[in-house]
């Protein structure tokens, strides 16, 4: 799959953005401060402030100086199409040659799924 590293901005951005699609930070709600998700995620703080940043940056959050930041209006929905297309244009075509070649068939994934699901 993926044979170069991912920045670490990258990866905390991941992290993020996988909440909001859980529904752990919802819209309107306020996300931990930079400080306060570095220290968690033992992070530099300035490679934290990157990550929230693309999310300003794509419209996901909003700003409110002195306060914090928030998930914007929409944010889960624009993020989720984000993410389905850039795994169906750039994982998916990996995974589905490696299912061919190991001869994987779409029942074999239902299995799997029915047993995850019990």
């Amino acid at each position: 799959m993926r044979t170069t590293p991912r920045p670490v901005y990258l990866k905390l951005r991941d992290q993020i953005a996988a909440a909001i699609l859980d529904g752990l930070y919802r819209e309107g709600e306020m996300l931990p401060s930079v400080r306060a998700f570095a220290a968690d995620q033992g992070a530099n703080p300035l490679t934290v402030a990157k990550a929230y940043q693309q999310f300003q940056n794509e419209g996901l959050v909003q700003v409110q100086r002195g306060v914090g930041m928030f998930v914007s209006a929409g944010a889960a929905e624009r993020l989720r199409a984000q993410e389905r297309s850039s795994f169906l244009a750039s994982e998916w075509p990996e995974i589905a040659v490696r299912m061919r070649r190991l001869r994987i068939a779409w029942s074999d994934l239902q299995a799997l799924d029915d047993l995850a699901e019990a």
